[in-house]
This record gives structure tokens, C-alpha cells and sequence, in this order.
């Protein structure tokens, strides 16, 4: 199963490193390909005081570090196109961030470089639409047809991360995930789809939620999680409301994969 998990933006190297060491054991599960997680740069904060991160070449030179201290794969969003090939350098996954999905110069970036590509499904988007942006990094890949398997093939994923019906909160219609993998491996990022987008200067979240949505699509059944995570949600840069403390990670992904091995999935 896969695994993408870490802070949701890099803060300073002694609280991501801190993170990255107490990911250690969930890196080391046989049953887990596990990606070590975080963006060098939140582009999209609420507000313009809001903290966005180091930057790219900081942000990647700290990524080097933590593959280098513990030998971890790393996924990074991107946001503008000459960031792709760059952050490719250094990353496994390039993660093309949800209100960003239709961009067509990012993604046709992305797939130029040797990296994965997660595509968030926009949160605006019904499953169906996905099959076009998939379409655009598989060809230009040289594939002609959108399937799972060509997008497996292709390192091609396709993120669900839940809908704005404009109540300011988000919601996860679980069939996505089942009509979303006719298209590519699907993961589910269980924590961005607890979100409560309209709380004023900041974007809010009730993480109380999390391991309930991760059990409900482990017995959907999807190809892997996205946790954002880490050792004190309560003071973290971006993200804190909706974020999983580390213990209650490992505590949501044991639980997963009882749900995973009791149905077969």
C-alpha cells in the first residue's frame, strides 16, 4: 500500500527532521511504500501573512538532507512550470496540487521529467473530468489510451481529496474513488478532505474526522493514503487543524489495514 505522509509545509530542520525520524518504523513496514511528504512552498495560503515555506532550493536542498539521513522516496507539490523540472532533481513524486489540476503547461511539465506525478482531483471537478488531465500526462509520456494500467505503467496517480459544495466544508463521495481508478491508481488524502476552507484568514479542520474517512476508503478500496502528519499539530505552520499527530497515525494505519486484509482489498 502506499503512503505518502509528513508536514504539509517544511518548517525548520530540527521540527522536519524530527517528523521524518518518528516516520522511521512506518518507512520500514514491508506491507508500505512509503514517500516522505511536504511543500517547499504553499502557494495557495488564505492569507498573504500567512507562512509558505523556504522556497524551492531551500526547500530542496532539505529534501536532500532527509533522503540522505534516512533514504526516503519524496513527494513535493509544484505550482509553476519551471519549477517541475528542478524539483525532479531531487523529488520522486511531482504532485500537481488540486486548484491546479487543469493547468495544462504544469502538467505537460511534470510528465516531461522521469518523476512520478500525483494529480490532485480539483475540488471543483466530478470524477470523470480527471480522465483529462490524466490523458495529458500519458501522452505526453507517449501513451495513446487512459487506463489504470497505462497510468500505473506511466507512474501516472490520481488524488481524491473531496468536493466544495459551498457550505465551506469539504465532502468525499466515496464512489470517486471506484470511478476515478478507471483512469489511474487512486490515492486518497484523508486529511486535506476534513478541511473547512471558510474560517476567515486561515483555512480550518476537525482531524477528529481523519481516521474515519481513511477507514471508510480502505473499504472503498484505493491504492494507497495521504496523511499530512505531524508531532504537534497544534503549533504547525499550515495545515494544523486537520493534521494527524504521529501516534494517531500509526494508530489509523494499523486500523486501515485490518479493513484492507478482513476484506480482501
Amino acid at each position: 500500500m502506499i503512503i505518502l505522509t509528513g508536514p504539509c509545509v517544511l518548517e525548520d530542520r530540527e521540527t522536519v527532521f524530527d517528523i521524518a525520524k518518528k516516520l522511521q518504523p512506518l518507512s520500514e513496514d514491508k506491507r508500505v511504500e512509503f514517500y516522505f511528504k511536504a511543500s517547499f512552498d504553499k502557494a495557495n495560503r488564505t492569507s498573504l501573512s500567512s507562512y509558505r515555506g523556504p522556497g524551492l532550493e531551500e526547500g530542496l536542498r532539505i529534501f536532500e538532507e532527509v533522503k540522505k539521513e534516512f533514504g526516503y522516496k519524496v513527494v513535493t507539490d509544484i505550482h509553476e512550470s519551471h519549477q517541475a523540472a528542478m524539483a525532479a532533481e531531487v523529488v520522486d513524486i511531482v504532485q500537481i496540487p488540486a486548484f491546479l489540476c487543469r493547468q495544462t503547461d504544469l502538467l505537460v511539465a511534470a510528465a516531461k521529467t522521469g518523476a512520478k506525478v500525483n494529480i490532485k482531483k480539483g475540488q471543483f471537478l466530478a470524477a470523470d473530468a480527471m480522465k483529462h488531465p490524466v490523458e495529458k500526462v500519458l501522452q505526453t509520456r507517449g501513451f495513446d489510451e487512459v487506463n489504470y494500467q497505462n497510468s500505473k505503467e506511466a507512474g501516472v496517480w490520481l488524488c481524491e481529496r473531496g468536493n466544495t459544495f459551498g457550505y465551506g466544508a469539504l465532502v468525499v463521495d466515496m464512489r470517486n474513488l471506484l470511478l476515478m481508478r478507471e483512469y489511474a491508481p487512486v490515492i486518497f488524502d484523508a486529511t486535506h478532505s476534513v478541511q473547512i476552507p471558510s474560517t476567515g484568514g486561515t483555512t480550518g479542520g476537525n482531524s477528529a474526522f481523519v481516521p474515519y474517512m481513511a477507514k471508510a476508503a480502505a473499504a472503498v478500496g484505493v491504492d494507497g493514503f495521504f496523511f499530512e502528519t505531524h508531532t504537534d499539530p497544534s503549533v504547525a505552520k499550515s495545515d494544523g487543524p486537520n493534521m494527524l499527530q504521529v501516534d494517531e497515525l500509526y494508530k489509523t494505519v494499523n486500523d486501515i489495514f485490518a479493513i484492507k486484509e478482513a476484506l480482501g482489498n
